[in-house]
């Protein structure tokens, strides 16, 4: 598999990219990548996670999309994540890591305001799209989700109308992971099987093996 890099992106802040990028690059390591954290947020979240295996490395800069492959040896990583600040407030930021990923996750809760919000994300994705040769894979991973609530396959049927690819997975609103910063990551189920999700749409074995 060539190097994949995996860059989280939203409009608004709160919407989880920091705990889904950390929680998927443990889940993805465990399953025997070599896995970089890149923290583009000037705020420093992932960086300052101090229960993070992963290496993680601070990029916050509109170049990153030149920089990236000057400080990272494409030949020691199989994965990079990159967890980006809010597009409304850091777009040149979020479209350096957009025009380098060749794959976006956009990380939602299934409420009508955060799909109201997804429009502008997919804008930054197509305009970044226009400096590169080739379309980055963007889906959907809902996030925050409650048990047998309609809402949330009434949003994944709406994404999934307009065009929006949706992963199979879904996240629960878990407490476990709304104080999870600065903490160890523990071995999730239900990152890892989003994280099997993406290896499946990369064509590669979900077992883990």
């Amino acid at each position: 598999m060539d190097t994949r890099v995996i860059t989280t992106a939203n409009l608004k802040g709160g919407t989880a990219k920091t705990t889904s990028s950390v929680f998927l690059a443990e889940a993805l390591q465990r399953r025997g990548n070599r896995v970089r954290l890149v923290d583009a947020d000037p705020q420093g979240s992932a960086l300052n996670w101090e229960g993070v295996s992963v290496p993680v490395l601070g990029l916050a800069t509109t170049t990153l999309h030149r920089q990236l492959w000057g400080v990272i040896d494409r030949d020691t990583v199989d994965i990079i994540i990159i967890d980006t600040p809010p597009l409304e407030e850091q777009h040149g930021i979020v479209a350096s890591a957009l025009r380098v990923a060749t794959d976006v996750i956009v990380p939602m809760a299934p409420t009508m305001m955060e799909l109201n919000r997804v429009g502008p994300v997919w804008t930054a994705i197509e305009d970044a799209a226009g400096s590169r040769d080739d379309d980055p894979n963007a889906v959907v991973l809902l996030n925050r989700t409650v048990a047998n609530a309609a809402s949330t396959e009434a949003i994944r049927e709406t994404l999934t109308d307009s065009g929006r690819t949706v992963l199979p997975t879904t996240i629960p609103r878990l407490e476990l992971y709304a104080q999870a910063w600065g903490d160890p990551v523990p071995a999730d189920k239900h990152y890892d099987a989003a994280a099997a999700d993406l290896i499946a749409i990369w064509g590669g074995s979900s077992d883990g093996e």
